[in-house]
């Protein structure tokens, strides 16, 4: 059962009106903010966090898991979205992501 905590949803960058967010490489950003070293000296995005696109756009991926692990980086990624009237598409993550 999912809860709002933890809906797997996408950003779009898009505003709702439907213009492209800026600047272009937004999506490596936000996701750079969940960023670890990993092993092998090299910055990794986080599991449940990953860039892409959606529908031809760039976007970022937020696996549902990140609202029980880290509440406050799972509203973070919901309040990045809603202050910049980004689109957002609940209930789909198609990025490959671990299983628990």
């Amino acid at each position: 059962m999912t809860t709002p905590e933890t809906t797997p949803f996408i950003i779009v960058g898009l505003t709702r009106e439907g213009r492209k967010f800026r600047p272009s490489d937004w999506a490596e950003r936000l996701c750079g903010v969940m960023s670890a070293f990993g092993a092998e000296r090299r910055m990794k995005y986080s599991p449940y966090v990953g860039p892409g696109e959606y529908n031809g756009e760039k976007a970022v991926f937020i696996d549902g898991r990140l609202g029980e692990i880290e509440p406050m980086a799972y509203r973070f990624m919901l309040n990045f979205a809603q202050d910049n009237d980004l689109q957002i598409v609940d209930g789909i993550c198609p990025i490959d992501l671990p299983k628990k």
